[in-house]
């Protein structure tokens, strides 16, 4: 048989290599992954309605935020962690974009506040301003621009300060957070069920004394659990 008889009967054999769902799968993920970012909520309102992890950063670090004078939550949403706090004793302002119902609120943009409300900012950010894809950080950006505040704490996903894209990791790397309490119990942000990451607050003290050269230093890492009466005895 000549070259080129073998080289047609090759083609006419030849069939088409048999799909194992994969190409679909790869052809379809951007639409799919379109379809669940337009199911985001609006202006990434996923508020903290389990009580847990404001009372263990308050029975941790109540007597820090007291020093403080009183407390900001400025995307404060329903509520649900000023309820919290106000009923610690504490003295709590609160704001939002949005009026989501929380008592003694009042509505504003976050970034036209240039001097915090309170020594003290604790919250729960719109993750869509404070991550490295889409916001670059913009929420802690502001907020470490803005004076009047010598402790802040803010409730992310573990894995937040571990991205380094758009200048995240260059900001935290500059301005690292005190320390963190990574939550080993997981918060569910949707009421749906089955939450799919683990939480932690990041802590930023300016009472924290700085390293003789003036550098912030290292970040350090501390458990907390749901039960408020172990955490005593986590860090006697």
């Amino acid at each position: 048989m000549s070259a080129a008889s073998a080289k047609s009967l090759f083609r006419a054999t030849r069939t088409k290599p048999k799909s194992d769902g994969r190409q679909a799968l790869l052809a379809d993920f951007p639409e799919q992954r379109k379809v669940r970012e337009d199911k985001r909520r609006a202006h990434d309102a996923y508020l903290t309605g389990e009580p847990d992890a404001i009372r263990a950063l308050l029975h941790l670090d109540g007597e820090r935020i007291r020093k403080s004078g009183g407390v900001w939550e400025p995307a404060c949403g329903a509520g649900h962690l000023v309820r919290e706090i106000r009923a610690a004793g504490l003295k709590c302002c609160a704001s939002d974009l949005i009026d989501r119902g929380c008592q003694d609120s009042w509505t504003a943009d976050y970034f036209t506040c240039f001097r915090s409300r309170a020594g003290a900012i604790i919250t729960n950010p719109p993750y869509n301003l404070i991550n490295a894809r889409d916001g670059k950080g913009e929420w802690l950006r502001h907020t470490l621009e803005m004076p009047g505040w010598d402790y802040l704490a803010l409730l992310l996903s573990w894995d937040w300060p571990a991205a380094r894209a758009n200048g995240l990791g260059a900001l935290l790397d500059a301005h690292p957070f005190t320390y963190c309490y990574l939550m080993r119990w997981k918060l569910d942000f949707t009421g749906e069920g089955s939450p799919p990451q683990r939480n932690a607050w990041f802590v930023w003290d300016r009472f924290d004394r700085r390293a003789n050269d003036g550098s912030a230093p290292e970040p350090s890492f501390r458990w907390m659990d749901r039960e408020d009466g172990r955490q005593g005895d986590l860090f006697a």
